[in-house]
């Protein structure tokens, strides 16, 4: 039995049929038996909020052909297909349950997923096999007749690079490599694979460091700290619903009734007019929580498209969902709960005489238990401890937040924090709490430009301050870098690092300047830029001295 192709891909699937949807689930209502279940991993519930990437056609085409041979008793599944099952945490019981089919599988990734941006290992282009922008991969999966009740053994192979690969000759073109040319001339003999150790709990089909599979699987995966959390808000029509200025949302709706701040991008907060009804997605029983007027949260990702590390940004208000990644929704994670009667607050004209009376710290027992015991201190469960004896949420979310800009920490689980939630290691050095809690302080006071940097930057021509070309041209001799606006004026003294700065997917000194293309940018959007480079600047420095104060303590893991 051999079932081979190329099946469709579609997350909002079109073959809704109650077989195939319940043999996904481990019911074949053909047999009346209980089948694999991709809904479930290691026996239990996948737990997932949205499963829905497991409805897509292709996930139900591999299930169907996976239960053909099944029945036959042996075979070959070959397909060509998306390759997000490969490693989306989603998909962990659809890769165990494959495991425990087949016998052996060969996993070929062909890449190419512009979505993701990818591009080859030696940062040169990386193109897709077909005129799709979703990345493929093959996989052969092998069933033989005398099988051991013994996972399968699993293989990886990549394929970078363009389709093909053209070079002049007698002035004809000659083809001399690429994808296409690799395909036809290799086959599954000639390919050199890797042998994967896939192992709990996600049973990746990529390759990873094990001896860090295990040290990563140990700490604290951010949602089971703050295990309150949420997508941004989605207005729908920022057009119309989103403004550089109070002033503007005033004068199209005639009212500031509804006009709050949010934080639209990185050192970019912006109004909008929040009034449910008029939003896609307002999620307003939960950003609630964040109409306080004292009140953090974190935002990550959870598999970022960006392919980038650096997923993690400080709130204080309503936060919009591509906050960090104009390709995922971002999550909001409060540092503290309300109490229902104080969340009630969008119609009032002033909320900040609420009392913190009853809100509670967004951090569960079990976590809070572990880093007391680690720690050796009290928890109290507002705001900052002594740091000696004691230690409050405020300390926690500044300790987490110096860790998670760790350059070693984003180096050293790289390849984790493209797959799912951050995970956040403990210390059981009261010292190494105390400096990073210190050091986290400061990169949230100058996230949320409550703190600014020293000035490094200058402005020094005259002229109408429009934005028409965004560029940047690096320091030469006893020029500094320059940040240009128009053809005539620029900033001044911006290092080159602190222009290619990425927070989450976005290159912040070139992204808050292409959002006002073809607006003239006044004194206070100046002086705010010239903040923005300094706090870059800051924060570069902080992120070193993170790294230096974690290596006196004794490196990594920091526990």
């Amino acid at each position: 039995m051999v079932v081979l192709g190329n099946p469709p891909y579609s997350g909002h699937s079109a073959n809704t049929g109650e077989w195939i949807s319940n043999l996904l689930r481990g019911n074949d209502t053909q047999t009346g038996q209980k089948t694999g279940n991709y809904f479930e991993v290691d026996g239990q519930p996948l737990g997932e909020k949205n499963p829905k990437w497991l409805n897509d056609d292709y996930v139900k085409f591999i299930r169907f052909a996976q239960w053909r041979i099944e029945q036959t008793g042996y075979g070959i599944l070959a397909f060509i297909s998306n390759h997000g099952y490969l490693d989306n945490p989603t998909f962990r019981g659809m890769r165990q349950n494959l495991m425990q089919t087949f016998d052996d599988i060969y996993i070929f990734d062909l890449h190419g997923n512009s979505k993701k941006k990818e591009r080859c290992p030696d940062g040169s282009e990386d193109k897709n096999v077909f005129d799709i922008q979703q990345g493929v991969a093959i996989g052969i999966f092998i069933k033989r007749t005398s099988s051991k009740n013994v996972p399968a053994t699993v293989r990886h192979a990549d394929l970078w690079g363009k389709r093909e690969l053209f070079e002049k000759a007698n002035d004809e073109n000659k083809i001399v490599g690429g994808k296409y040319h690799w395909l036809a001339n290799k086959d599954i003999v000639t390919t050199t694979w890797k042998n994967l150790k896939t192992q709990h709990p996600y049973y990746l089909f990529v390759p990873t460091d094990s001896n860090l599979t295990n040290e990563y699987d140990n700490l604290w995966k951010i949602v089971n700290c703050m295990p309150e959390g949420n997508m941004g808000i989605t207005s729908g029509e920022d057009d119309k619903l989103v403004a550089f200025t109070e002033n503007e949302l005033k004068l199209r709706f005639n009212s500031t009734k509804y006009v709050h701040s949010v934080c639209y991008r990185p050192f970019d907060n912006r109004f909008l007019w929040y009034q449910p009804e008029a939003l896609a997605r307002a999620r307003y029983n939960f950003m609630q929580h964040l109409l306080q007027k004292d009140n953090l949260a974190l935002v990550t990702l959870r598999r970022p498209r960006n392919n980038l590390i650096g997923n993690f940004f400080v709130v204080n208000c309503i936060t919009d969902k591509c906050i960090i990644s104009s390709l995922d929704n971002a999550q909001v994670l409060p540092l503290y709960i309300y109490p229902e009667e104080h969340t009630n607050t969008l119609f009032d004209d002033d909320n900040s005489t609420h009392a913190h009376d009853g809100r509670k710290p967004n951090l569960s027992p079990k976590f809070i238990e572990d880093f007391a015991a680690r720690l050796k201190m009290k928890f109290i469960p507002d705001g900052k401890g002594d740091r000696k004896k004691t230690f409050g949420p405020e300390d926690i979310f500044s300790y987490m937040y110096a860790v998670f800009h760790s350059p070693t920490y984003r180096s050293r689980y790289a390849e984790f924090l493209k797959m799912d939630f951050p995970r956040l290691p403990l210390t059981s050095n009261p010292e190494l709490f105390r400096k990073l809690c210190s050091l986290g302080d400061e990169l949230v006071s100058l996230h949320l430009m409550e703190k600014h940097g020293k000035k490094i930057t200058g402005y020094p021509i005259t002229g109408d301050s429009s934005v028409d070309a965004v560029r940047y041209t690096e320091p030469q001799c006893e020029t500094r870098g320059r940040v240009w606006i128009n053809a005539t004026q620029y900033f001044d003294g911006v290092p080159k690092e602190v222009w290619e700065f990425h927070v989450g997917g976005y290159q912040v000194c070139a992204k808050w300047l292409k959002d006002r293309k073809g607006r003239k940018l006044t004194y206070d959007d100046l002086t705010h830029y010239q903040q923005i480079v300094s706090a870059l600047s800051e924060t570069i420095h902080l992120m070193e001295n993170i790294d230096a104060a974690i290596t006196a303590s004794g490196g990594w893991p920091i526990s």
